[in-house]
């Protein structure tokens, strides 16, 4: 049996992570008010309706860095002036904007797009760490250092890749414990980020 569109809506709301049903019914209610009303947000449902399509067109993932863009490159790949010898690797790109708005690191970034969690899954396969190895070994990296969240998941995930680098003599750095313990980086102040960047250890001894 066909669910009505109203129905169908708050179906699929909630199936973005954070949103409840009570959620998911309330941001509903407010579209179809809106699409039925005058004003700057009369056109809200098919505005949001051409961003989801345009999102699933458009956006690619960055050849180099793995990172969310519409071309082949991001714009920090293609910027001349990033350290090339510097190299973060982040869980997920609402940390490396976090880090980016810190405004303290200038090199380039790896987005692994999760981290090891067997219980669910999610093995190196999954992180395609391989494009990180091509590019620690075929760039100019002296540096790699890993962002992974001050979690169980993250802290296992640091220790995988830091045994996965050690034979390339890189330095291998963890951000300083500024970030406090279970925390998530897109939720930090620019201030903790900038100190646990500037505080950062080496992971294994070259």
């Amino acid at each position: 049996m066909k669910l009505d569109p109203i129905a169908t809506l708050q179906l699929q709301l909630a199936r973005l992570p954070g949103i409840g049903p009570r959620s998911a019914a309330r941001l509903a209610f407010y579209i179809i008010k809106t699409s039925q009303a005058q004003g700057k947000n009369a056109n809200l449902a098919e505005d949001l309706a051409q961003s989801l399509l345009d999102v699933q067109k458009e956006v690619r993932l960055c050849r180099e860095c793995q990172n969310l863009c519409t071309e082949e490159y991001c714009s920090i790949c293609r910027d001349p002036r990033r350290d090339q010898s510097t190299l973060c690797v982040v869980e997920a790109v609402p940390d490396m904007q976090a880090l980016e708005k810190s405004g303290t690191f200038r090199g380039l970034y790896h987005v692994l797009h999760g981290v090891l969690a067997p219980l669910e899954g999610v093995g190196p396969e999954e992180l395609k760490l391989e494009y990180l190895l091509d590019r620690t070994k075929n760039k100019s990296v002296e540096e790699v250092i890993i962002a992974t969240n001050a979690n169980v998941d993250g802290d296992a995930t640091a220790l995988y890749l830091a045994s996965l680098l050690e034979p390339q003599e890189l330095r291998i750095t963890r951000l300083a414990m500024g970030v406090p313990l279970g925390s998530e980086l897109e939720y930090l102040d620019s201030a903790t980020l900038s100190r646990a960047l500037l505080e950062r250890k080496d992971m294994v001894n070259t």
